[in-house]
């Protein structure tokens, strides 16, 4: 057995401090990295996966951001459109991409309840969030082809005929909830269509494939316009200037108000100067005459949060829905 002497203990000395030593220099020079890295930031594209496929509201109203976030940053942001899933295949994607600031994503309300119907293990804590930056306004949308003109004239077919109207949602996302509670709510029953995004759901309604869908005033206007569809009624507090003559659900008598916020988010573990650069851009994006105006034109509005605010607002609804989940049982 080798005894320990003088040599060999203090051989081993300048051995740990070398490594200590290495070690220390490895973790300035990976923190000067990103440092300087951040200083830099942004200095080539700033990828935007948008989770949904397009024609959306999620897609119409993430390009007008892009498109403005591109100005502010002086570098391209180009919109990729990864659908699947209740919009979390996309989501998967950006969590294995490089938490340096060159992609981002977009999430709403539909990614908490994905995780608490089980369609994901991902919620809206997986990333680092940066702004709120829209909500929509929300409808009550039919085929024209079955001509109610208001919600009674659906509401009386509806209960007459239980499961024989067909209604569009997105299986374990938030249009199957609201779709839950519009019929706890109205006494009826229908049947359940599942599309994976809106555009897919209102080309479906258009077409007659189905008879009902709660969709966003933005991506519906058209083939309203059209003559594809009816609006019987929407699901705000208040009347939307827009649809000046069309109700609310809480007029009509039911207590139903469907929200959706969209906002940003980038990988976990994105540096804070990076996230402050990209918070910084966005608040001023949100106070643009020019963005609030093109975000009306689709039927949509402008609603920002910071950082702080945002995660908060998050926190709070995630405990909301997860109260709420068993009705997607």
């Amino acid at each position: 057995m080798l005894t320990p002497n003088k040599s060999n203990v203090t051989s081993r000395k300048p051995l740990r401090w070398a490594a200590t030593a290495l070690a220390g220099v490895s973790l300035a020079v990976g923190s000067m990295a990103a440092t300087v890295q951040a200083d830099d930031y942004p200095n080539r594209a700033v990828e935007f996966i948008v989770p949904w496929g397009p024609g959306g509201g999620s897609d119409l109203l993430m390009r007008i951001v892009g498109q403005h976030l591109e100005e502010a940053l002086g570098e391209a942001v180009p919109i990729i459109n990864m659908p699947g899933a209740s919009g979390t295949i996309g989501l998967r994607e950006v969590t294995r991409r490089d938490n340096d600031g060159y992609t981002i994503t977009q999430i709403h309300e539909g990614l908490l309840i994905a995780h608490h119907s089980g369609v994901t293990d991902l919620n809206w804590d997986d990333f680092d969030v940066i702004s709120m930056m829209t909500s929509i306004n929300s409808v009550i949308a039919v085929n024209a082809d079955t001509g109610w003109e208001t919600l009674d004239d659906l509401l009386e077919d509806a209960t007459a005929n239980p499961g024989e109207y067909r209604m569009g949602v997105t299986m374990g996302g938030i249009p199957h909830l609201w779709a839950v509670q519009f019929e706890e709510a109205t006494g009826t029953d229908f049947g359940y269509v599942g599309y994976e995004g809106t555009g897919e759901r209102l080309r479906a309604l258009a077409g007659g494939h189905i008879t009902v869908a709660i969709e966003d005033y933005s991506s519906t206007s058209s083939f309203v316009e059209n003559g594809d569809m009816n609006i019987l009624a929407v699901a705000t507090n208040e009347r939307i200037d827009e649809l000046p003559d069309t109700p609310t659900l809480q007029e009509l008598g039911y207590d139903l108000e469907f929200l959706v916020t969209r906002g940003l988010v980038a990988p976990k573990g994105t540096p804070e100067e990076i996230l402050d650069t990209l918070e910084s851009a966005l608040a001023e994006i949100a106070e643009s005459e020019s963005f609030q105006t093109q975000v009306a034109n689709v039927g949509g509005t402008v609603r920002y949060m910071g950082r702080a605010d945002y995660a908060d607002y998050m926190h709070n609804m995630n405990q909301d829905i997860e109260a709420n989940a068993h009705l997607l049982d």
